[in-house]
């Protein structure tokens, strides 16, 4: 029997890895922006958009995320909203965050934790898990993250952007590190001409990101839109240790509220 070569050997593995990641869902991580939610029935609010964190199995940290939210007054002033809060990951892809309060930089207000979410990708169940809420407690849903999918930063391509009157520009910004992990950054410019989206003159949307591979997130993200302002993610205390697994123990004296459709409901 022939043997094969090594860059044959090598060719077949390549293809091997592109065919299997062809059958497997992509991802497109974004972060920063905002989204209209639903906090309760008739009632919703303009929610921020955090960093993404995947289900990825074998990279498991703990870390603080530092959130800075600032919006722009008619008479060129600003206002700016901030918070940290926690965020891990463990070996399996458990992802735990907690969401805090964004409170007026500087000020007398202290930001309070509102939400616990616990997200299991192998149970496919999502815990939120509600701190004002009276009584408390915790909304099971359905997780939808999976740990097979190919996960990867949203990244732009110079040039026009098809049936809008607009083009963007992009930037490779290099390799650098932050806390000793190795990050790669990236500027993506979205510019519409006068009248393309009602805009009297034209404007630009711009963002940055610093994304560690090994981590599978951006440790520093930047998103500057006329529409909402400038937010700035920057995560720091890292920590690549297994988490605490007490993390993903559902609060004393939470009950669950299962809010997933039974398997008959199912559209």
């Amino acid at each position: 029997m022939r043997r094969l070569t090594g860059t044959l050997l090598l060719a077949l593995l390549v293809s091997a890895i592109w065919a299997q990641e062809a059958q497997q869902p992509t991802v497109e991580m974004r972060d920063g922006g905002t989204s209209v939610q639903q906090i309760k029935k008739g009632v919703v609010a303009e929610v921020l958009e955090s960093i993404y964190i995947p289900a990825l199995t074998g990279a498991p940290f703990t870390a603080t995320v530092h959130t800075e939210w600032m919006r722009f007054t008619p008479d060129g002033g600003s206002f700016t909203l901030v918070n940290q809060r926690p965020i891990a990951r463990d070996h399996d892809g458990r992802i735990y965050e907690e969401r805090w309060t964004l409170v007026p930089k500087e000020g007398n207000y202290k930001s309070q934790k509102t939400t616990i979410q616990i997200g299991d990708p192998t149970a496919h169940t999502l815990y939120n898990c509600f701190m004002f809420n009276k009584p408390r407690n915790c909304f099971l849903g359905s997780f939808n993250e999976t740990t097979t999918a190919v996960y990867k930063p949203a990244i732009a391509k110079s040039g026009p952007i098809p049936n809008t009157d607009a083009f963007t520009t992009h930037e490779d910004l290099g390799v650098d590190s932050i806390d000793g992990i190795e990050v790669v950054g990236t500027r993506d410019t979205i510019t519409y001409n006068k009248g393309a989206i009602g805009n009297d003159r034209p404007i630009s949307v711009k963002r940055e990101f610093w994304y560690a591979p090994s981590l599978g997130i951006n440790l520093r993200s930047e998103v500057n839109d006329p529409s909402f302002g400038k937010q700035i993610f920057t995560v720091t205390d890292i920590n690549l240790s297994e988490p605490d697994p007490r993390l993903y123990e559902l609060p004393a004296g939470f009950p669950v509220i299962d809010h997933r459709k039974p398997p008959d409901a199912a559209e």
